[in-house]
């Protein structure tokens, strides 16, 4: 899921962000360390997985009384836990009306992947024009381990793994805006691959991946800009916006004995 240079001190206080993203879309592994300990990463982790394994359909109210039901735990336990999730586009906290789980419309969806395009297409010619051999490395690895996580099964970390990326394009090409802004829709397209993507599409192909790591190799500007497109591109075109909800038994989803 891009670093801020500064002194050692900056460095140590202020994380980047590409640990910001890995941090609003991963489990309380990586939570804990934002904060977060015990049944309120229990809860987090719950909803986090259902969504990302497409259990929790979009919509889907989420009640803090019926979590404090299932889980045996006060309200502040559950809306700590509610917030995270909703500071990483997961849930949605309306005043009055509770917490749901997002449900980005078909046009936001569109909007939100014109933005990307667009910002992706800005970042690629600086961070070929700065690209090392170090950085081109660490892409390959990157790409190996986000396919690994695909063959595995592991939708949740395979889906970060994409994510963190696009978000290592942005360290490279060093434009903090760019990085600020593609940090925030690379975190909101994992969240709709998540809900959307038909079983069994790959949003981000490791071959994909791979041939646009030897156009940034290769200095091609030309060739890695058309990658990128096709690439996200081919990502919209595998979700699937139907609106199509059932009923739901959020305990046994979310894996809560009662």
């Amino acid at each position: 899921m891009a670093k801020l240079h500064g002194n050692q001190k900056e460095q140590i206080n202020m994380p980047s962000l590409n640990e910001s993203l890995t941090a609003s879309m991963a489990p309380s592994s990586i939570a804990t360390k934002r904060g977060m300990s015990g049944v309120d990463n229990k809860i987090y982790d719950s909803v986090f997985n259902a969504v990302m394994y497409q259990r929790l359909p979009p919509g889907t109210k989420l009640t803090e009384a019926h979590f404090c039901e299932l889980f045996k735990v006060s309200r502040t336990i559950v809306h700590k836990a509610l917030q995270r999730l909703a500071h990483a586009h997961i849930v949605v906290l309306k005043p009055n009306h509770g917490a749901s789980i997002a449900s980005p419309t078909p046009q936001e969806t569109r909007e939100i992947f014109v933005a990307r395009r667009g910002i992706e297409a800005a970042i690629i010619p600086l961070a070929i024009e700065r690209a090392s051999k170090a950085q081109i490395t660490n892409l390959r690895k990157m790409a190996k381990e986000e396919h690994a996580a695909y063959e595995n099964g592991d939708r949740a970390n395979w889906i970060r793994l994409s994510g963190e990326f696009h978000i290592a394009l942005a360290d490279m090409a060093g434009n903090s805006v760019l990085q600020r802004f593609l940090s925030e829709l690379v975190s909101r397209c994992s969240l709709i691959i998540a809900l959307y993507q038909l079983p069994g599409n790959v949003s981000c192909s490791h071959d994909e991946h791979e041939r646009l790591i030897d156009y940034i190799a290769g200095k091609n500007v030309k060739l890695a800009l058309q990658m990128m497109e096709q690439h996200l591109l081919a990502i919209e075109a595998r979700l699937n916006l139907n609106d199509e909800r059932e009923k739901i038994n959020l305990a046994e989803i979310l894996g809560v004995n009662q």
